[in-house]
């Protein structure tokens, strides 16, 4: 199992103005699950592209079972065995899984297509991977966990021998990633090579078998699993040591900045609990537990059905979103890509969009004053981008995340709302986010937080509202923190 498979030799990718990769060599063996690894903008997607065909590279070889190739091109890269499973699915909702893994070469019977032929096969592909899936069912009724299942079975109904996956367990329930790592090592056995990329650390740990990482699109290195620790994996992808992954920050005021009695509405009953002055609350539970749901109310997305809200004292019900911002109210979406950029405006129209009429001489925007504060948040959240006119879409996902925040900062809310605040970023990425949250409520500034991510809910928060089902299950302090209590509260294990 030790042969390799697939080799990349000196490859280089060259933009005007930007090296995306600089002479990366690596190799990866037959039959292993080989982790990738590094910060956004490290040059992951890029060398995706390039094995699979989607882009050239400006230098370089790749080698794949012995031939040698200076560029890729997906009809090649099919004939080689090479298939990607990207994080953002490309499946047709209105067609049935069997339908969607055949698309393109569909089974036939004369010049009809062979509906039982094809069923069969999907069958077989999934008894191969060990899930009861009915072929027949549309994909717009399947979980995102089935989903998932349909995109594998699509790669390797083409034997795929190289299966990339593309941070595969980012949309995923625990369960449903459960599942995904026992169809990962089923094809390991099988001898398929999985390339896996992921910013999550327990994963690479608990699935990998060597790990390489890239940075500022060069390679720093290859690790075997056994042989390599956290610690030592963040060093290589950041270029230094993350001493304090989560930051301190100062005590709590007593005093009430947010109060929501008995609130319902958008599928929560009956929440209850207050938010301080420069506090950071953290929202804990299971994925559909309504903490999304409930803050949705908050923003103004949803109305608020019955119960009370009160903000610094004075009873509020936001109608809408503008409302709530302007009460000084804003939300970080959980799906910054749909619901937080504007990907085909730039970063300084993104930064702006929601401040323009504090941008404004009479009736036209003042552009000397837009670019100035544009800059400012750019320099203040340390957003990397070559310019201003950047299309926000072309940033990482940390630098957009920074630009969503930075758009509001402008309007200087008393309550920021992150849902998911480091979803789908690398690390480095993270902690400057967790730096920012702890700057603003030191400022006197406080925060929701939705967190599906543990260590992230444990470290961050200053206390512990717990749903369950869409309903209050309990409150934790900061000394009574553990992911036991957390989990026994979400399960509806304890609690009121």
């Amino acid at each position: 199992m030790a042969e390799n498979i697939l080799e990349l030799r000196d490859i280089s990718k060259l933009y005007p103005g930007v090296t995306a990769l600089n002479k990366v060599s690596l190799s990866f063996r037959r039959g292993e699950v080989h982790a990738l690894c590094g910060e956004n903008g490290a040059g992951k997607s890029t060398l995706i592209k390039v094995i699979s065909g989607a882009i050239s590279p400006t230098a370089g070889e790749i080698v794949v079972e012995g031939k040698t190739y200076s560029a890729m091109t997906p009809a090649l890269s099919r004939e080689e065995g090479i298939a990607v499973v990207y994080q953002e699915f490309t499946l047709a909702p209105v067609m049935t899984a069997a339908e969607n893994i055949f698309l393109g070469d569909f089974p036939k019977k004369g010049i009809a297509i062979d509906r039982k032929t094809m069923a069969d096969k999907a069958s077989k592909l999934f008894e191969r991977m060990n899930i009861d899936l009915n072929p027949r069912e549309y994909v717009k009724n399947l979980t995102t966990g089935y989903q998932q299942i349909v995109e594998i079975a699509k790669a390797i109904s083409r034997d795929a021998k190289i299966l990339i996956m593309d941070e595969p367990s980012a949309p995923l329930t625990s369960n449903e990633i459960d599942s995904m790592f026992q169809i990962v090592r089923t094809l390991r056995e099988e001898g398929v090579t999985i390339i896996y990329i992921s910013h999550r650390l327990d994963e690479i740990f608990g699935l990998a078998d060597r790990v390489s990482v890239l940075r500022d699109g060069e390679y720093i290195g290859t690790k075997d699993i056994a042989d390599t620790t956290k610690d030592d994996l963040i060093k290589m992808m950041v270029g230094r040591t993350l001493s304090q992954t989560f930051p301190p920050h100062g005590r709590v005021s007593d005093e009430v900045v947010l109060e929501a009695r008995s609130v319902s509405g958008n599928g929560v009953k009956n929440i209850s609990f207050q938010l301080h002055k420069g506090e950071i609350l953290g929202f804990g539970g299971l994925i559909g537990a309504g903490r999304t749901e409930f803050c949705e109310m908050l923003f103004g997305r949803y109305p608020i059905q019955s119960g009370e809200l009160y903000l610094n004292g004075k009873r509020i019900s936001p109608a809408n979103p503008a409302q709530a911002v302007s009460l000084g109210i804003t939300l970080v979406p959980e799906d910054r890509k749909r619901h937080g950029i504007i990907d085909k405006m730039s970063i300084q129209d993104n930064l702006t969009v929601s401040n323009l009429q504090r941008l404004r001489k009479g009736f036209i925007i003042d552009r000397k004053a837009q670019v100035g504060y544009a800059q400012k948040q750019v320099d203040a959240l340390k957003i990397k981008t070559p310019g201003l006119h950047q299309l926000v879409k072309n940033l990482s996902g940390g630098n957009q995340q920074k630009v969503v925040l930075g758009r509001w900062l402008g309007i200087d809310p008393e309550i920021l709302i992150f849902d998911e605040p480091t979803r789908g970023i690398d690390v480095g990425a993270k902690a400057e986010i967790y730096k920012i949250m702890v700057q603003l409520v030191e400022s006197g500034k406080s925060i929701i937080m939705i967190s599906s991510d543990m260590e992230e809910l444990l470290g961050m928060s200053d206390r512990l509202l717990i749903l369950a089902k869409g309903r209050f299950a309990g409150t934790l302090e900061r000394e009574e923190f553990s992911q036991e209590m957390v989990l026994k509260y979400s399960s509806g294990g304890g609690g009121i």
